[in-house]
């Protein structure tokens, strides 16, 4: 069953990627390669103490993987807060 827009098969496809840009797994947390570009559909932003950035997406989902897509050309939660 999809979950978040996720098939299982991309599920799986994004897990194994992920493993192969991984440069760091303490058992707990892997820390990988920024190279995996991933386009997120939401309905909106709403504040939140939760995260960092102050910000959460409401409803977000995955549309789809981006590999025609550089990491660097990625959007970035400055630029969520621009248009936001």
């Amino acid at each position: 069953m999809p979950m978040k827009g996720l098939t299982d098969r991309m599920l799986r496809w994004q897990t194994d990627r992920l493993g192969e840009l991984a440069v760091e797994d303490d058992g707990h947390t892997v820390r990988v390669r920024p190279e995996l570009v991933v386009e997120i559909a939401y309905d909106g932003l709403q504040r939140s103490t939760r995260y960092p950035a102050g910000i959460t997406l409401r409803f977000a989902r995955v549309l789809r993987h981006r590999p025609d897509k550089p990491a660097a050309e990625a959007d970035t939660v400055d630029t969520l807060l621009a248009t936001g």
